[in-house]
């Protein structure tokens, strides 16, 4: 076998390789390695939303990026990047690095990253295990890459310690001065007490209960880490939160800032698996963000090694058209914070010199009243730089007069609200996203801290008064009420429509990530949905008799003590002298009802009971084969009448024994049957 290969311009070195795949994803990988000989990285956008599978969306969307895009990186540096896999983060390193090296075990994952960077001159993939590749290594790598490794250091590593080995190896090979970034999931992350499976295990609370399934794969908390570290001799680290989590995130944070209530909206993003909603999760993290515990609660970490980076804050907003994709980040240098809001498609370089444009005239247009436009200032071609203002938002102002019932001091700054946006409004300029979470508030001080979509045309302050209203009660139920506050009588069809244009315009023509988690994500299932149609059977069994005078209300009872396991019922009912015949009502909503054993003591009286004496008029259900029935209304029921002889059996002080099983059906599902 050949030591190297080439793929173009890319070199791949097999001098460690086995000659076989010990980690594979099966024959997905095929369509992978066809991908990406066959499409340019323009297209791969495109591709992940036609072939709509979580494989191809993983490995080829470029949302994978945003984790390292904005990193400190520049082209006289030295990247190494261990378990590049598919080279969903190389091509990303390849265009910031000076040279990087790839290291994965497989042959097949290693030809797809080389394919789609075929025309990279300055990437190198070595193919093998780490373990065996190492020693070969240089040790000056300004920057070592462990985007989803670190948890697999088991798989690398023997003995007792795989973590720490694994740290202390990838500390040899770093220059003085260098990083090491490890993106890793929290095993203690609020997605997993809200309802998902462990992101390796495929298994409900698996990280949490300590990983007993002693997977392939282990994650840690930011303790768990800072541990790690510790017993490694590192002394230099930093933490970052990326936001949903760090395989598509869209916002990264840091302890210098965190994020702030109601930011985190965005959390059902299970594409891979299905998953459960234990609770509202923006609450949730409202919650922990007030007794300041996000960092243990965070979904995922970037875990820096090393000296201190300038960014505070990353925010991406690509997930759109080409021509709007923006980075915008929160910066410390020697005089403090600042804003940099930049391009990060070469298309998208128009709309940053626009919001340059927009400032000037924005400012011009509202000169002499109340508000002020954070200044921005152009510092190369595709960025710009901002003011860092201190305050609170508008919403946030508005959301504590909800809270405390505060009328009139909600009133007096929405009326603020509307004179500021009236002013001049006659200007052919107008900022269409003037909503409330966009204006600070720092005591009598208002300032406009976003203006990306400015129109230079007039827009009526009325219709932008409306969108700000309509947008802040779509951001909780609660801001409802404001509509009777502020006297809005009228629908919101016109904004409606206008927004759906607008975004439109924005994506371009492309779906967004919520929209391709819909298309081909997995079931998420809310606790009302488990309690309807997967739950436990949570009705009332009403039992009626009939002594030869039909049933009647007060001839009937409910069956207080029954034994249940799942949907299985247990109960068990004494048969009175001169009881001709029962009547069971098992709940009162459709279902399907499967009786599994009427008897008493060791004998079945199920034959007798639902077939001898059984007639259509015992139920109001249709029959389901010999025991079981379908009940599409609201009072289901059936009858059968007692054996002759069950007075006796029952003499000896034994009971009727009931079984059932019972599947109750939401309304919905009954209307299809």
């Amino acid at each position: 076998m050949a030591e190297t290969k080439t793929v173009g311009k890319i070199i791949l070195d097999e001098r460690f390789y086995e000659g076989v795949d010990r980690y594979s994803d099966g024959d997905i990988e095929d369509e992978l390695l066809e991908i990406a000989k066959n499409h340019s990285e323009k297209e791969y956008r495109t591709v992940t939303e036609k072939r709509k599978n979580w494989p191809v969306l993983y490995h080829f969307s470029p949302f994978r990026t945003n984790i390292v895009e904005w990193l400190p990186i520049g082209k006289t540096d030295k990247v190494l990047e261990v378990g590049s896999g598919c080279g969903a983060i190389t091509g990303a390193l390849s265009k910031k690095a000076g040279s990087v090296t790839g290291i994965d075990l497989s042959e097949k994952r290693s030809l797809v990253n080389a394919y789609r960077l075929k025309d990279a001159d300055n990437v190198t993939i070595m193919v093998g295990n780490f373990k065996d590749i190492e020693t070969s290594l240089d040790s000056d790598f300004d920057a070592i890459m462990l985007i989803g490794v670190f948890e697999y250091a088991f798989g690398y590593m023997s003995g007792d310690t795989p973590y720490e080995d694994f740290l202390k190896i990838l500390l040899k090979h770093l220059k003085p001065g260098g990083r090491i970034y490890i993106a890793i999931e929290n095993k203690m992350g609020l997605k997993y007490f809200a309802g998902c499976t462990e992101d390796h295990a495929g298994r409900y609370f698996e990280g949490l209960e300590g990983y007993p399934g002693r997977g392939v794969a282990k994650t840690f908390t930011r303790r768990g880490l800072e541990d790690i570290f510790s017993t490694c001799n590192v002394k230099e680290y930093s933490f970052y939160y990326p936001y949903p989590d760090y395989k598509f995130p869209h916002m990264i944070y840091s302890d210098e800032y965190l994020p702030k209530k109601g930011e985190l909206h965005d959390n059902i993003r299970n594409f891979d698996r299905e998953r459960l909603i234990l609770m509202d999760e923006t609450k949730v993290f409202d919650t922990i963000l007030e007794e300041k515990e996000f960092p243990l609660f965070s979904n995922s970490y970037l875990a820096v090694i090393g000296p201190e980076l300038p960014q505070k804050m990353v925010k991406y907003s690509n997930d759109r058209d080409d021509c709007f994709g923006i980075c915008t980040t929160i910066e410390k240098d020697a005089d403090g914070f600042f804003v940099t809001k930049r391009a990060v498609t070469k298309e998208a370089e128009e709309h940053i010199r626009n919001l340059e444009k927009a400032y000037e005239a924005l400012t011009k247009r509202f000169e002499g009243s109340e508000i002020a436009f954070n200044k921005c200032k152009r510092i190369s071609e595709d960025t710009l730089r901002f003011e860092f203002l201190s305050g609170t938002s508008l919403e946030e102002l508005l959301d504590r007069c909800i809270d405390t019932g505060d009328r009139e001091g909600f009133l007096k700054l929405y009326e603020r609200y509307v004179k500021i946006i009236s002013y001049h409004e006659e200007d052919p300029v107008s900022d269409y996203d003037l909503i409330f979470q966009n204006i600070l508030v720092d005591g009598a001080h208002w300032s406009v801290i976003d203006y990306e979509w400015t129109e230079f045309e007039v827009i009526p302050s009325d219709e932008i008064k409306k969108r700000a209203i309509w947008c802040y009660i779509q951001g909780n139920s609660k801001r409802a009420i404001c509509k009777d506050w502020c006297k809005i009588t009228e629908d919101f069809s016109s904004v409606v429509q206008r927004e759906r244009n607008f975004q439109k315009k924005v994506q371009g023509g492309h779906p967004a990530m919520s929209d391709i988690r819909h298309e081909i994500g997995k079931p998420a299932f809310s606790l009302d949905y488990m309690r309807e149609e997967c739950g436990r059977y949570d009705g009332s069994i009403q039992i009626y008799e009939d002594f030869g005078k039909g049933f009647s209300e007060e001839n009937s009872y409910i069956v207080n003590d029954y034994h249940q396991v799942g949907k299985e019922v247990e109960f068990f009912l004494p048969v009175k002298e001169g009881l001709k015949k029962l009547r069971i009502d098992p709940g009162n909503r459709p279902a399907i009802v499967l009786v599994r054993a009427v008897s008493v003591g060791t004998e079945d009286l199920s034959d007798i009971a639902l077939k001898k004496n059984f007639s259509k008029r015992d139920t109001n259900g249709k029959r389901l084969g010999s025991n079981g029935f379908l009940f599409t209304d609201n009072d289901p029921h059936f009858a059968f009448v007692l054996p002759k002889n069950a007075h006796g059996l029952t003499k000896n002080g034994e009971k009727l024994r009931i079984q059932l099983r019972i599947e109750q059906l939401s309304g919905e599902a009954a209307r299809y049957l």
